[in-house]
């Protein structure tokens, strides 16, 4: 039983593939729920979404106030000072979602991970970690803040990954995004990166190009 509650959403009864979509800090499983449709998936892919609800924190750059939050941000320095015991904690706990997917039939090879922002950190984490191969990670205005201290699996050395960024972000710069990029390179990852005329946020051209890389590494097409 996982320890997250969260929204699920099926494109059609008896799905074959699945993908974990995590939301920003003070947001919630609802916030990229409407975007679904807006993929433009195949009409016969059959994908299960789900979107986690993270816990409730104090956040220590908003004054200490409880907000759902994947784990503490404690500075906002250039890199981000984070507490790393609670986002390792939110990377099990959506590593348990994983391990429910494929219980229910669901391949490994066929289970995406994706975060925005806070969620983006945690799903680099989850995904660069797990112990069985998966079929994607979608970075989105996010930031790899384990970098210098995750244990990689080998399993997924050849998973793809892309991460998106918004060139005027003033909440996770798009420095951070492309400093990602940069590290899993020297990493030896099979990553790209996209760029688009926004803030923190998501555009219709990102969401599109999201769902080309859902058909194509689900191999809807």
């Amino acid at each position: 039983m996982t320890t997250l509650s969260y929204i699920e959403l099926e494109t059609r009864p008896d799905p074959d593939a699945a993908v974990i979509w995590l939301h920003g800090l003070g947001a919630s499983g609802h916030d990229f729920e409407p975007i679904v449709p807006e993929l433009r998936l195949p009409k016969e892919a059959g994908i299960r979404f789900i979107f986690p609800h993270a816990p409730t924190l104090p956040v220590t750059i908003n004054g200490g106030m409880h907000m759902p939050a994947w784990y503490d941000i404690k500075a906002m320095d250039i890199d981000r000072t984070v507490d790393e015991e609670q986002l390792l904690q939110s990377a099990e706990a959506i590593g348990e979602l994983i391990e429910q997917e494929i219980k229910r039939g669901i391949d490994s090879k066929r289970i995406i991970v994706a975060g925005f922002s806070q969620g983006g950190a945690v799903a680099y984490q989850v995904g660069l970690s797990y112990p069985q191969p998966l079929a994607g990670i979608l970075g989105l205005s996010t930031y790899f803040a384990t970098s210098k201290s995750i244990q990689v699996s080998e399993q997924n050395r050849e998973v793809p990954i892309r991460i998106y960024h918004g060139t005027h972000d003033p909440i996770v710069p798009e420095s951070l995004g492309r400093q990602s990029y940069l590290n899993m390179q020297n990493l030896g990852y099979n990553v790209s990166y996209e760029t688009y005329p926004m803030d923190h946020s998501v555009c219709l051209e990102e969401i599109l190009d999201i769902g080309k890389f859902i058909t194509e590494n689900l191999k809807l097409a």
